[in-house]
């Protein structure tokens, strides 16, 4: 019963998601950037990337849309390439994140004791170092690849999301429902993720979409400074690639990954936060 309920939520929740028509654009738009990620993933968009196809530096046109970087190579094939890189590591780095924080403080907080002075001691270490050092020397110490890019967001990610759970869980873990449960005799395995877990659902959903576009942003700052993915393309090299161009009236490169990233971004938050407001029962009937 609870399953049915808890599927009839979502079901509900996905048909006003995409009631508005900024909602549906968004998630169209969502699901645009998914299609292009799996289709270049699997050699389907943009395999030849690495061909010249045009002069260097030929401006956007019928015959390339995007335009041509400085070894004539098409901006369109890097655009869909660093598209798939962005989804790949948001989508990967968010939910390792989530999972590893939500994991953490949902034991802090139950707990508590030694266990939660010991995880508080932990996100607090790896919360004083500046997150662009620890991801520098992340990345340093284990090598440059997309691999590292995501071992070494998840590491600095995970924290904030532990922080706030632990919170919640210590909120809702005195309330009546789970005295009841308690009461008669629910196991804690039952009490977490059948009482605590759905009403955390909607803070880890939000949370997911921060630590998203986090990882997005910080690849693209890995990646500019030249520890970031290698021997693909990638939005963060592309703007590294452009500055030089930029001076010379050479625009097309740095303006469509710039938009590229701003839109994943946009649309993303923008479901996220619609999505959260849906599954809050606090937020319900506003």
């Amino acid at each position: 019963m609870y399953k049915r309920n808890l599927l009839y939520q979502f079901g509900c929740s996905a048909k006003a998601l995409i009631s508005k028509k900024l909602n549906l654009f968004c998630f169209v738009t969502l699901l645009a950037y998914l299609l292009v990620a799996v289709s270049t993933k699997l050699g389907w968009l943009g395999a030849d990337w690495h061909t010249e196809v045009g002069d260097a530096y030929q401006p956007p046109s019928g015959l390339h849309y995007f335009g041509t970087d400085v070894l004539g190579r098409s901006v369109l094939a890097k655009i869909l390439h660093g598209t798939e890189v962005a989804m790949s590591v948001g989508c990967v780095v968010a939910l390792g994140a989530i999972l590893l924080g939500a994991a953490f403080g949902i034991v802090a907080g139950y707990f508590g004791g030694i266990v939660d002075t010991s995880i508080v001691w932990l996100y607090t270490v790896v919360t004083a170092i500046p997150t662009i050092i620890l991801l520098m020397v992340v990345a340093l110490v284990l090598g440059k690849g997309m691999q590292t890019i995501c071992i070494a967001l998840v590491v600095t990610e995970w924290t904030e999301t532990c922080r706030l759970m632990r919170g919640e869980v210590m909120r809702h873990k005195s309330r009546e429902y789970i005295q009841a449960a308690s009461a008669i005799g629910a196991s804690t395995a039952r009490k977490i993720f059948v009482h605590l877990l759905p009403n955390l659902l909607p803070l880890m959903i939000y949370q997911f979409s921060l630590v998203f576009q986090t990882a997005i942003k910080h690849e693209v700052v890995l990646s500019y400074l030249g520890i970031g993915i290698q021997n693909k393309p990638s939005w963060g090299i592309m703007i590294n690639d452009a500055k030089t161009g930029l001076l010379r009236g050479i625009w097309w490169e740095l303006f469509f990954a710039t938009i590229a990233m701003f839109l994943l971004v946009f649309v993303f938050n923008i479901l996220a936060d619609t999505l959260r407001d849906l599954l809050d029962p606090k937020l319900k009937g506003r």
